[in-house]
């Protein structure tokens, strides 16, 4: 199959042969023809398999064939919903890079930007607005846009803008749009809320599911058991010493963590910046641009960088904190190795994260080979957690029974087992009472 069996818009399709592309992928193949007809659709892929371009083309089809007799200002046919800006950015320089033979107008909408530029953009009669939720509210509220011509909506990486807390938005935005528009919702993970979601606001979806291999084979995966977060400094100096390292992505657990660590390996002499959520978008785009043009060798990032983020020049990913989540791993090393080119994951492993480090390679079904580099040997050994042992405080004949409230909320039936309202009020009125000059 070609992109011409698509019979797409011969500028469509000349855009995408300029590009390079000749060949669909198994989700192209799957999804196009689909929302060509007009289906709603729940796509299921990994990333790096290319389901941007699956709903871009469709969409630009849409504006290129359809014939629209007036425009309206601020009132799009097209809303494409993304949970970062990063990766709002991708489509939108997807967007132009496919449909730049056709004529249509596009608007980005993203936090962290200023709004005047945003409203000069608006105050056009547009056709596709690329958005995250929040920014998109504020304009929504704010009366400076309109979605009720919006014919199609698109959900780009849905599980992760769950994940971020927005299914209440965007459930809000697709109440905002017409009834009967066409909706594709695109994920890489699938779960309850997910399916609730789908539920409400899709009609009769065909479900398309690529089975891929989580993990691609082009990248070598290495684990560095560490004893502590000095041992892992020593080991991270050691490894961006290595010349075979052209850039690198180094992930941190916190934004705070990956502002240290960034400032520590410039005062190693290393060209380096953080990347993080903290930052407002035009410092953001400073640091990828300057990782684009090769002024930075290293870059310290959030989990912000692990989606959306296209740097075909990453020769190496590190995971300086593990990743709670197996998902967000295949998302993180999914960042090199781009472009069929050969790439390296290193992940640092303490002890206790045994059992993270398990569910990684129970999801990915590779189990992932442990170095040794000679000086840094690690002196203790993966906690393997047993199954029978009880954890403290957690319940069962051994809990102390004067204990009522303990370490962290613990779920139980679904809610948060936390102190009452009136808990800590007593605590004080006794305290009072014992000691009446406190004020």
């Amino acid at each position: 199959m070609s992109f011409k069996d698509f019979q797409l818009h011969h500028g469509i399709l000349k855009a995408v042969q300029q590009c390079g592309y000749e060949t669909p992928t198994p989700i192209q193949s799957e999804a196009i023809p689909k929302v060509l007809a007009g289906s709603d659709i729940i796509a299921s892929a990994n990333t790096g398999t290319g389901k941007t371009a699956a709903f871009v083309l469709p969409a630009l089809q849409r504006l290129a064939t359809k014939r629209r007799f007036k425009k309206q200002y601020g009132k799009p046919s097209i809303l494409i919903l993304t949970p970062t800006r990063e990766l709002a950015n991708q489509v939108n320089q997807a967007i132009r890079n496919y449909g730049k033979n056709i004529r249509f107008y596009s608007v980005i909408l993203v936090g962290g930007m200023p709004y005047g530029p945003q409203l000069r953009s608006l105050s056009q009669p547009v056709d596709i607005v690329i958005a995250t939720p929040g920014r998109l509210i504020d304009h929504i509220d704010s009366r400076r846009l309109d979605l009720s011509k919006v014919e199609l909506l698109i959900l780009d990486e849905a599980d992760r803008m769950l994940d971020m807390g927005f299914v209440d938005d965007v459930n809000k935005i697709a109440d905002l749009t017409l009834d009967d528009r066409q909706t594709l919702l695109f994920t890489a993970t699938w779960d309850n809320q997910l399916s609730a979601l789908a539920n409400r606001i899709l009609d009769n979806p065909e479900r398309i599911q690529i089975e891929t291999e989580p993990t691609q084979d082009n990248i070598e995966q290495r684990l560095h058991l560490a004893d502590n977060l000095e041992h892992k400094n020593r080991l991270l100096s050691h490894l961006v010493d290595d010349k075979e390292l052209t850039q690198g992505l180094i992930f941190s657990a916190t934004k705070v963590g990956a502002d240290i660590l960034a400032q520590e390996l410039i005062a190693q002499g290393h060209a380096a910046a953080a990347l993080h959520g903290d930052m407002k978008q035009g410092a953001r785009n400073r640091t990828l641009m300057n990782m684009r043009r090769g002024r930075l060798r290293l870059l310290v990032a959030t989990d912000v960088a692990a989606r959306g983020l296209d740097l075909t020049s990453i020769s190496h990913v590190i995971n300086f904190d593990l990743p709670r989540f197996a998902e967000d791993y295949v998302h993180r090393i999914g960042r090199t190795g781009r472009a069929g080119a050969l790439g390296t994951a290193i992940s640092f492993v303490l002890p206790d994260d045994a059992i993270h480090l398990a569910r990684i390679e129970r999801y990915t079904g590779q189990k992932v080979d442990q170095h040794v580099i000679p000086g840094l040997e690690p002196t203790r050994a993966l906690q393997q957690r047993s199954r029978n042992k009880k954890r403290k405080y957690g319940g069962g004949k051994s809990a102390p029974q004067n204990r009522k409230y303990y370490g962290s909320p613990k779920r139980k039936g679904g809610r948060y087992n936390q102190p009452p309202a009136h808990h800590n009020r007593r605590q004080d009125n006794r305290t009072m009472a014992k000691n009446p000059t406190r004020s």
